[in-house]
Formats: C-alpha cells, structure tokens, sequence
C-alpha cells in the first residue's frame, strides 16, 4: 500500500503548542518552590528531612491523582481533564504564599500535586487524539521539552521577582499565566472530527492509524498485560532521577560552587537547553528509525538505549573539578532522561487501545511517583549524613540502562494489545 504524503495542514501541530505551553506552566510553578529554597530555608530555619518530606508528600499525591486522572481523562477527554487539572493546581501554587514553614508548605503542595498530576495523561491522552503513531513519538519530545524551557525560565523569572517584590510574588505572578493559558485551551482544543478548519487530508493523516470508540476498562485488565507492568517499571526507575533535578538542582550549585538565588539562572538554564535537545532528538530518532523501516520495537528501544548512556557520566558530577564540568555531565544526563522518557511515554499509545492508554499512563505515573518518595527519602538521609551529592549521582547514572533492561526482559518485542486474545498476546508493533 502507499505511503500517505503528509498534509498541509498544521492544525495538530497548534494542539502540540499548546501542550508544549502548559508544560511550560507547570514546570514553572513546581519549580518555584525549589528556586527559594536557599533563601527559604535560611530564612525560616527549614531542614533537610524537611525539605525531602514536602518532596516525598508531593510525590505521593502526584502518583495518587496521576492513577485518577489517567481513569478520568479516559472518560472525559482531554480537553475537560487538562482544564480540571490546571484549575487545581493553580489554586494549590497561589496557596503557597500563606505559609513559611515546610509543614505548612505542604498544604499548598497537595493541591499543587493532584492538579499536576494531570498534565502528562491529558497532554499524552490529546496526542494520541491528534497524532498518528509514526508521530507521535516526536509530539510527546516537543511538548515533553516543555519541562526542560520551564526550569530554564523559572530562574531567570522567579529571582528577579523574589528580590524586588518579595518571595509571595513569585507565586501571585506565576499563577496568573496559567489561568491566561486556560482561557486558551478551552476556546481552542476539540477532537479533530470536532474541530473547525481542519482540512480532510490533516484528518485522514490524523486517523491513519484506527480510531476505537472509549470503553470502560476495568483494573484487572490492566494488570493481566505484562506491558503495563513493563511501563510502570520504566517509571519507577527512570521518574526518581528527574525528580531529584527539580528539586535539589538549585540547592547542590548552592552548596557545591556557592551559586545564589540571582545567579541560578546560568548554570540550570544550560542544563536543560541540554535537556531541550536530548527530549526533543530522543523523539526524532525513534521517528527516524521506524521511517527507515525498523519496528517500533526496534526503534523504540534503540533510542532508549542512546539515550540510556548520556546519563551513565552523571557519576562523576559530584566529583567534577569546576562547576561547568558538573553542568556538563548533569546537562547530559538530563538530556538523556528526556531521550528515554519521550520513547516510553509513546508506549501506552503503541501497545494498548486508546481507551486503554490512560489508565495505563496513569498507573506509570503512580510507579514514577513511588519511586520519586523513595528516591526523596535516600536523598535526604545521604545530604544529613554523608553531605555529598555523590551517592544521589551513582544511584542515577545507572537507572536508565537498568530501566531499558528491565522493560525488554518484560517485553523482548512490542506486542499490541488485542483484548480479543489471550492477555499479553497481539501482533507485533
């Protein structure tokens, strides 16, 4: 059969905006807390183990309503669940500025948590709406970089405004972007059948690959498939890693190189413009592979694997003889998180039906967030003991090698999910 030409049109590729926006956003309004920290905690008198334990308590609402909102959005769609999810956690972020110690932190950050939750499932759950499989891979790499152009941002934006008009600023400001996005989203989004404007050839593009009426799908299902468990196991293995940037980057320039709150922004900025990079190509070459032919197994896992090793230098960042070094090898093995992340997220949409793929992203999100609370806990208990990034930066140089082997003993090839056969069997992907 031939090949179908591409459209004109770009109306999937506004949507793709739009989600890489509200990554952006919510980036942002995590990463706002961790940027104050050093003066926060100077301030106030915060420890360590209380630091990790707002870290911990985020993670463990983050895991509870990612399971919620990937069952929800599979009933709701996206458009509904994006706008839930992002009125929640503005609400939680704003709510910051009513409290000082960490204790009461962590009343703003459940919300903030539980809204946020909500990103990735509903982000993840409008591109498989509005992408075909062979790009879909690339999609989730643009808008997953929105996670990397938020914490560019953040200290660049959240310095300057601590520093000329107080700390709660930061929240007030910040918060007011994402209700400026809402009011976008809901005027904008439809399913494409839905949507105005878009050609017939963007459409067809669009549902190249079947469209399947939703379903109710009950847990059980879920856990009969060993693709879900080989998802989840990603998750848990590689989300630790990530989480441990956001929210202690800022805190080891401080402590290492001595870096303050007004000169964060160099040092994270060319960190994840890396990260941008790596995010970004870790779609394009798994695109890229599978237009040369290979399977998406092949593919897949190949970039996996590429990405896997540009984080395996990370074990020496805490070691490394400058501060430029360290961004070096922390940039790189950022880069290669979002490499990995951007093929594994595809997976859901590659193997499961989309009225399956929810609830699936849902459950990766809650095996990401529970070991993020573990990886939180190690964390804080090797900063008040041992004092030293180091054993936090071996712990993460192996993770994604460990992942990707992990994943193919589960899953040696992408089996599609066919809820007509014997659990675990369908035809290669």
């Amino acid at each position: 059969m031939a090949t179908m030409p591409k459209p004109s049109g770009k109306v999937r590729w506004i949507v793709c905006a739009l989600l890489f926006a509200a990554v952006v956003l919510s980036y942002i309004d995590r990463l706002v807390l961790p940027t104050l920290k050093p003066d926060l905690q100077a301030r106030y008198g915060w420890s360590e183990s209380g630091y990790a334990d707002l870290a911990i308590w985020f993670q463990a609402g983050y895991g509870i309503a990612y399971v919620a909102f990937g069952r929800l959005i599979d009933r709701i769609g996206a458009r509904a669940g994006y706008a839930l999810a992002v009125s929640l956690w503005t609400i939680g972020h704003v709510a910051h500025i009513f409290f000082t110690s960490t204790a009461g932190m962590l009343l703003a950050r459940i919300p903030l948590a539980i809204g946020e939750a909500g990103t990735f499932p509903a982000a993840i759950a409008a591109t498989n709406e509005w992408f075909p499989k062979k790009e879909r891979a690339l999609a989730i790499g643009i808008f997953n970089a929105g996670s990397n152009v938020g914490a560019i941002l953040t200290p660049l934006v959240v310095p300057v405004i601590a520093v000329t008009l107080g700390w709660r600023w930061a929240f007030i400001l910040t918060g007011l972007l994402t209700v400026i996005w809402l009011a976008a989203w809901l005027g904008f989004y439809r399913r494409p059948r839905e949507k105005k404007g878009l050609t017939a050839e963007e459409l067809a593009w669009i549902e190249t690959d079947p469209v399947e009426e939703q379903r109710p799908v009950k847990w059980v299902t879920l856990f009969r498939h060993r693709q879900t468990w080989a998802y989840m196991a990603g998750r848990f293995l590689i989300d630790p890693v990530w989480w441990t940037f956001l929210f202690w980057l800022p805190d080891f320039f401080n402590k290492q190189y001595g870096v303050k709150m007004l000169d964060f922004g160099p040092p994270l900025i060319a960190v994840y413009l890396l990260a941008d990079v790596g995010s970004v190509a870790g779609g394009w070459a798994s695109s890229r592979f599978m237009g040369r032919g290979w399977s998406v197994n092949r593919s897949r896992k190949a970039a996996m694997f590429l990405a896997a090793l540009c984080a395996v230098p990370i074990a020496f960042a805490a070691q490394a003889p400058s501060m430029w070094v360290a961004v070096g090898l922390i940039g790189l093995a950022c880069a290669g998180h979002q490499g990995f992340s951007a093929n594994l997220y595809a997976l859901p949409g590659d193997v499961f039906p989309r009225w399956m793929a929810g609830s699936v992203v849902g459950l990766g999100g809650l095996a990401g967030a529970i070991g993020g609370m573990l990886m939180a806990k190690f964390a804080g208990i090797i900063l008040e003991t041992v004092g030293s990034y180091g054993p936090i930066f071996m712990v993460a140089s192996c993770a994604y090698l460990v992942a990707l082997l992990t994943i193919h003993i589960i899953i040696p090839r992408y089996q599609v999910v066919v809820t007509d056969v014997t659990p675990g069997q369908g035809a290669s992907a």
